[in-house]
């Protein structure tokens, strides 16, 4: 199998303050209100993009150590990637305003688009979805997936953002499996299930900083 990943994964790896279990980036559990810990995961997401793009160079245990860290960005994104009654349900809900928040804090971000139409005839091949997520990772950009189906993936809630940062596939590209960041866990896929099984569809996007290759 061959294996993409983003340069430091573990810089999303902490430990908070009560000591308990090891977690992996933001947690919409983590929301202060019942609505955001519903709605939350299109903006801890985001969340996750935008630390990396500001903590991806640290040594692991020098980014953020507290789930009070974590919260203070999520409630950042918030106020950006803002869910509506159906949540963060558009691509462009998240890509739009991650950029617009990205402007705030003087970087100037590119979105990279793959998207997965309800309509199979319309999908991309899985290996073009393979292709797009490691070239994602050969950049170092984490990817956001908007799952609206989890079809037979039964590790994966459906209506749902998550980030990939890791991509194991098969020199023929007909295995295709990704780590992800969901709920402050590490969690492994199977993305070729997905794309076959999915009733609905949804998409991958990913950011580069303005001008990079």
């Amino acid at each position: 199998m061959i294996l993409k990943s983003i340069a430091n994964p573990d810089v999303y790896k902490f430990m908070d303050t009560d000591q308990e279990p090891v977690y992996h980036g933001a947690c919409q559990g983590w929301y202060p209100t019942i609505w955001q810990r519903r709605a939350g995961c299109g903006p801890c997401t985001a969340a996750n993009i935008m630390y990396y793009l500001t903590h991806g160079r640290l040594p692991a245990g020098e980014g953020f150590r507290s789930r009070g860290e974590w919260i203070a960005l999520m409630e950042e994104l918030w106020k950006y990637v803002t869910p509506s009654l159906k949540g963060v349900n558009k691509m462009s809900m998240l890509y739009e305003p991650l950029a617009a928040f990205a402007q705030t804090k003087d970087i100037s971000l590119e979105y990279h688009l793959c998207e997965v139409p309800e309509e199979v005839h319309r999908r991309p091949s899985l290996g073009e979805v393979v292709d797009f997520l490691a070239e994602a990772l050969d950049q170092d950009a984490p990817i956001a997936f908007l799952n609206w189906c989890n079809g037979e993936v039964k590790n994966l809630d459906r209506w749902h953002w998550v980030n990939i940062i890791q991509l194991e596939f098969d020199e023929e590209k007909q295995k295709a499996y990704g780590t992800i960041l969901d709920e402050g866990r590490l969690k492994k896929i199977d993305l070729a299930l997905w794309l076959k099984t999915s009733t609905l569809g949804g998409g991958f996007v990913y950011f580069t900083t303005a001008g990079s290759v």
